[in-house]
């Protein structure tokens, strides 16, 4: 059996107001959180003041910053890759601020080309960015979704081996593979040497339709399982993605937080796994 895990999440989920995240963390149980909307500004817009300030909210309430939910990645790959190579380091200092050592980031949208035509290009800029956050001592996280480079599990672990540098790892998002029909069970057992992170949310691959842990298609139960029969210890980061005017799994924020909480933390009771705060 595994090590301990650490539930974690995107609070901006919650709320836009850093102290409705927080107060929903608390009701949540939830230690930990992804940084990545902070009222209402994104994590890398922030002035240096206003991520200081942020850090001593979170110290003063007990949490802690699993990581750094930056959109570095979601650009077209054609666009200024110097320009967002700078904002790229603007996540690594995020990352110093919030006293953490993992960057979460995407591998490029390719509008109007193939997969193919851009490999190298997204391959060298993945290189490049891995090899400063190697030098800040930053692990890079990459994430799967929809429409970048790295959307099916065959063309994320080539991105991971053609960079083959432990500073970039995979954080795996069953949903996100379920919500664009990719079996995935199948992309576990292809990319779980890579996974250092894990994403939290299901999808019903049909209609599109975001629900809690363990009621759509990506598996979530069975892809726990066998990490944590391979020892995996880590956070896993609840992402609910539920819509508020969904007729079962809708309502305010902090409540479809705490919905997909339950259903997560269901799970890992079903699992025997054991859950950490630190």
């Amino acid at each position: 059996m595994s090590g301990p895990v650490i539930v974690t999440g995107f609070a901006d989920e919650i709320a836009s107001d850093t102290g409705e995240q927080i107060a929903g963390l608390h009701a949540a149980g939830v230690t930990h959180m992804e940084v990545r909307g902070v009222n209402g500004t994104n994590v890398l817009d922030l002035s240096d003041d206003a991520a200081v300030t942020f850090r001593r909210q979170l110290d003063a309430a007990g949490i802690a910053v699993s990581c750094i939910g930056s959109p570095i990645g979601k650009v077209q790959i054609r666009a200024d890759l110097d320009e967002h190579f700078r904002q790229f380091q603007l996540a690594l200092r995020r990352a110093d601020q919030f006293g953490c050592s993992l960057v979460r980031l995407f591998s490029f949208y390719h509008e109007g080309e193939e997969p193919s035509a851009v490999r190298d290009l997204v391959v060298a800029q993945l290189q490049r960015m891995t090899a400063a956050a190697a030098a800040a001592n930053i692990t890079l996280l990459h994430e799967n979704e929809r429409d970048i480079y790295g959307d099916t599990p065959e063309r994320c672990l080539d991105l991971l081996a053609a960079v083959g540098d432990s500073h970039l790892q995979a954080a795996f998002d069953p949903g996100n593979f379920a919500a664009i029909g990719v079996d995935t069970r199948a992309a576990w057992e292809l990319l779980a040497d890579r996974v250092s992170y894990f994403h939290i949310k299901d999808a019903i691959t049909e209609s599109g339709r975001w629900v809690p842990a363990g009621l759509g298609d990506a598996e979530v139960e069975p892809i726990l399982q066998a990490a944590l029969a391979r020892g995996y210890a880590g956070y896993l980061s609840v992402e609910p993605h539920l819509k508020e005017n969904d007729p079962d799994y809708g309502g305010g924020g902090a409540e479809r937080f705490m919905l997909a909480t339950r259903a997560l933390r269901a799970i890992l009771h079903r699992l025997g796994a054991i859950e950490t705060t630190a």
